[in-house]
C-alpha cells in the first residue's frame, strides 16, 4: 500500500505525507494484528452505543509513537488521546489522527474500518493518509497535489442529476438526533437515486473522492472524522462545505460535486421536520 503524492506536490507537502503514511501503518498493524479475535477491553464513551476498544488505544499509541519521533515540535489533536502540544509552541503544525473510524464495525468483525492522519497548519490541511488495512487501500492527498488512491490519481464523479445519485450518509449515537436524521432521510430518500450507510466517515468521504459514492453528508461529526478526509475529496475535485447545527442536530459535513450542492443543502441542511 503506497500513499502516493500527485503531481503538484511540494517537497515539504511531501515528506509530510510520508510521515503520514509511516503514522497510519503503525496503527494499521496494531489493528489488524487483533482484528476478528474477541474485542479486548471495550468501554462506552458519549453513549451505550459509542464505543471504544483496546484497539483503538493502542493504534492512537502508535501514530503518537511516530509523530513523536519524527515531529516533536508539532500539536496532535486524537480521538482517543486528546489534544497535546508539540514542543514548537504556536508555530508548529497539527496532526489530527483517528486510530481507527468505524469501531462499531471493526468490533463486530465487519471489514469496512480505517486508519485517518492528516497534518494542518491554520490555513487547513497540508497532507492527508487514510489507510483500509483490509481492503489494501491507502488514500492520499496533499495541499498542492492530486488526490490518489495506492498512488493513482482519483476524482469524484461529477454527478449533475439528484435523482439519480448514490448518497452516503451516518447516524449519531444520541436516540432523538437519530429520530431527526430518520426525518431528514424521508425527506431526502424521494428525492436522490439511493442512500447507503457504512459505518466509517472517513472510507465514506474516500468513497466520494475515488467515485464510488456521488456524494456524502453526516452530522455530529468530529475534526477527527475529517481532518484527513475533507483535504482528499477537495484535492479530488469536490465541494466540502460544513452543515450548521439546527435544533437538535449537530454541526456536520456534506461533500458533494458542485452540480449538486445548492440541491443538497436545501434538502439536509435546514432543521429536521416534525413530520412530513
Amino acid at each position: 500500500m503506497t500513499a502516493g503524492t500527485g503531481a503538484g506536490a511540494s517537497a515539504g507537502e511531501r515528506e509530510l505525507l510520508t510521515i503520514a503514511h509511516r503514522a497510519a501503518l503503525a496503527a494499521a498493524g496494531e489493528l489488524t494484528a487483533r482484528f476478528g479475535g474477541k474485542p479486548a477491553e471495550v468501554r462506552s464513551k458519549s453513549t451505550p452505543t459509542d464505543l471504544v476498544s483496546a484497539a483503538d488505544l493502542a493504534a492512537e499509541e502508535a501514530i503518537r509513537a511516530v509523530l513523536a519521533r519524527e515531529r516533536p515540535a508539532d500539536a496532535i489533536l486524537g480521538e482517543e488521546g486528546g489534544a497535546s502540544d508539540g514542543a514548537g509552541g504556536g508555530d508548529s503544525l497539527r496532526w489530527v489522527v483517528d486510530p481507527l473510524d468505524g469501531t462499531i464495525n471493526y468490533l463486530y468483525g465487519i471489514p469496512q474500518f480505517a486508519v485517518s492522519v492528516a497534518c494542518e497548519d491554520a490555513d487547513g490541511g497540508l497532507a492527508a493518509v487514510i489507510l483500509n488495512p483490509i481492503g489494501g487501500e491507502t488514500f492520499a492527498a496533499t495541499r498542492s497535489g492530486a488526490a490518489t488512491l495506492n498512488g493513482e490519481e482519483i476524482s469524484g464523479t461529477g454527478c449533475e442529476q439528484l435523482a439519480g445519485a448514490l448518497i452516503a450518509t451516518g447516524f449519531g449515537y444520541d436516540a432523538d438526533v437519530r429520530a431527526a436524521q430518520g426525518r431528514v432521510l424521508t425527506r431526502l430518500l424521494p428525492r436522490v437515486g439511493n442512500v447507503r450507510r457504512l459505518g466509517a466517515a472517513a472510507l465514506d468521504m474516500c468513497d466520494c473522492a475515488r467515485g464510488r459514492f456521488d456524494a456524502y453528508f453526516e452530522r455530529g461529526i468530529k475534526p477527527w472524522d475529517t481532518a484527513a478526509g475533507s483535504l482528499i475529496c477537495t484535492r479530488a475535485g469536490l465541494v466540502v462545505r460544513e452543515l450548521a447545527p439546527a435544533g437538535v442536530l449537530p454541526a456536520g459535513i456534506l461533500v458533494a460535486p458542485a452540480a449538486l450542492l445548492d440541491e443538497l443543502l436545501q434538502l439536509v441542511d435546514g432543521p429536521a421536520p416534525d413530520s412530513i
